[in-house]
């Protein structure tokens, strides 16, 4: 069974949570405090797990069988969890691809399988949309889901 089949993507909180996600990682990018990959959020959680308010786990279908990819998802859940960061499983790489932008031409591919959102040591950056988020996944904490799940909509 998949995530998707656990948890209905059309319901209007999904929706809701989607398009907080999404201008929470918009806004992070903008403002530099957005780190793309898997290899490069695991260097920064290493380095300074204080600092990374949301981690965003992102697959598609074919991804699911992908066992390299599932044991990373492991490991850095399982920091998220001893740091309390808030973890959500994405379903929507292409989605998320579209929100993101294209790669410098001439840069490397980048991998979108993991995202952070960094906060600096201050209270200088404020989110109505990371708010929204971490309320979903305290949400979820609370019914037993510790990886909430969420779908971005194709536009």
């Amino acid at each position: 069974m998949t995530l998707e089949e656990l948890v209905p993507c059309d319901s209007s909180r999904m929706q809701a949570v989607s398009e907080a996600v999404e201008r929470v990682l918009v806004a992070a990018q903008h403002q530099d405090r957005l780190t793309v990959g898997v290899y490069e959020s695991a260097k920064l959680m290493n380095v300074d797990p204080d600092s990374v308010v949301l981690c965003v786990l992102a697959t598609d279908e074919e991804d699911e069988g992908d066992i390299a990819l599932q044991i990373h998802f492991t490991l850095i859940q399982a920091f998220c969890c001893d740091n309390d960061i808030h973890i959500l499983r994405v379903l929507g790489m292409q989605r998320l691809a579209a929100i993101l932008g294209e790669p410098e031409p001439g840069a490397e591919p980048r991998d979108l399988h993991c995202l952070l959102v960094t906060n600096p040591h201050t209270d200088a950056w404020k989110s109505q949309g990371l708010a929204e988020v971490a309320r979903y996944c305290a949400e979820s904490r609370d019914r037993n889901q510790w990886v909430p799940f969420v779908c971005l909509q194709e536009r």
